[in-house]
């Protein structure tokens, strides 16, 4: 238990936590929960977090982001309906499960059938398997699954049978107050599923939760990819947990495009012989902003393999940290594991601190990792501005080329969409520099 003084941000959530119990705004334990957790589970989860408080740089994990001084109060939950709507999809035919302040929205009407969707507070066919979500909760460091079992109400499961092929973007829309949210997906044997996760919202005060768990089967294939465009004044604590079985292959793909705090946690476990996993993830970091990627991936099996990069711009004041580890068991030999963490530095005072590990307990491996920080390269810069191009576009360019190229991976249409995001947000912030 610590003995530090509470904080605002500490005595809210209490708080909050006790106003919507006696609200009765949780099921009893005797409801069949779905993957929403028991009012036990979240006494239990509330009861840890008021014992330890917010995780602070003495916990390894987050040495290089001191949440309790990061957060220092938050947005309330609000009484009143916050604005917000569908956006448009970013893939023409993928239809839209939307979150809007923390609540699903309706169920798509799909044509081909490929997936079925169910609301977690609907409960519906959901099945009760929330153990998957609400797991070590006593750990000082599990703060997001802390604060997610206490409040999550509502979210998506998702389930694509085998053999089924589909697309699906997911729109969590948050303008101001607080909301907790997670989703499920199931892959069966042989199936695909596409996933465009986007993180929306304006520059109202937030602060969300938000934990996805997903899980696939033999030969299951999936591409995710998380787009965030969160407000100036948003805080958010986001854990994706993802479990490979045999032959799968999973591609993660994460863009950081705005937010004020961002702790962005990724937990992977290749369960199954010749599992794939490949990450790739963007930060695009300016004003006062502080985004953290924490990532464990464990290969658990023999003949698996993992690639994650990450690129990072960060300009102004601007704050980002990525710690990354890869740990091998003993019993998988054979793994091919390469981790990688590129930094460009805009400014004086922008700050990057990256923690690449291995841990590694078999002796037949593959197992490499690497970061780099660097300047804007001005032979480069010089040559462009020779040829006529102004300053602000000539680094935009040259920005442009170290990140774009993660994108070229994803189907052309989807990329085109990205680099268009990705292009709107240097020129918000470079044109003039």
């Amino acid at each position: 238990m610590t003995n530090l003084p509470k904080t605002a941000a500490e005595i809210a959530l209490v708080r909050q936590f006790a106003a919507l119990q006696q609200q009765v705004a949780f099921p009893p334990d005797r409801q069949e929960n779905g993957f929403l957790p028991s009012l036990s589970q979240r006494q239990a989860a509330i009861a840890v977090l008021q014992a330890h408080g917010l995780p602070t740089r003495r916990l390894e994990a987050w040495h290089y982001s001191d949440l309790r001084r990061l957060l220092p109060d938050i947005a309330a939950f609000s009484d009143k309906e916050v604005g917000g709507a569908e956006l448009p999809p970013l893939l023409a035919e993928a239809p839209v499960l939307a979150l809007i302040n923390g609540r699903a929205g309706e169920v798509p009407t799909l044509a081909n059938k490929a997936f079925k969707a169910v609301s977690l507070a609907a409960n519906g066919e959901a099945e009760a398997q929330s153990a998957g979500f609400d797991t070590e909760l006593e750990d000082k460091g599990a703060i997001i699954s802390q604060i997610n079992t206490a409040f999550a109400r509502d979210g998506w499961h998702i389930d694509v049978a085998a053999g089924n092929k589909a697309v699906i973007e997911l729109q969590n829309i948050q303008n101001g107050g607080q909301a907790h949210s997670r989703l499920a997906a199931y892959v069966g044997k042989s199936a695909q599923l596409m996933l465009i996760e986007r993180q929306k919202g304006d520059n109202q005060a937030s602060f969300l939760s938000f934990a996805s768990r997903l899980e696939l089967m033999e030969e299951a294939q999936v591409t995710w990819i998380i787009v965030r465009e969160r407000g100036l004044s948003a805080a958010e604590l986001n854990r994706f947990q993802a479990i490979l079985g045999k032959k799968s292959r999973l591609r993660l793909y994460i863009v950081n495009l705005g937010g004020q705090l961002l702790r962005q946690e990724i937990h992977v476990d290749l369960a199954g012989e010749e599992a794939d996993f490949q990450l790739r993830g963007i930060n695009l970091l300016a004003g006062r902003s502080h985004t953290d990627n924490t990532m464990v991936v464990r290969h658990l099996v023999e003949n698996t393999a993992s690639t994650e990069i990450f690129r990072n711009v960060v300009a102004e004041q601007a704050r980002g940290v990525f710690q990354g580890m890869i740990r091998v068991a003993q019993a998988a030999q054979k793994t091919d594991a390469r981790m990688a963490c590129n930094s460009l530095i805009l400014s004086d005072e922008a700050e990057f601190n990256a923690k690449p590990e291995l841990e590694i307990f078999a002796d037949d491996v593959a197992c490499g990792h690497g970061a780099t920080v660097a300047e804007i390269d001005h032979d480069h810069l010089f040559y462009l501005m020779a040829r006529g191009i102004p300053e602000g576009e000539a680094r935009i360019l040259l920005v442009k080329a170290f990140v774009g190229e993660l994108l070229d991976e994803l189907p052309e249409n989807l990329a085109g969409a990205l680099h268009k995001a990705l292009a709107g947000w240097l020129e918000g912030h470079f044109t003039a520099a």
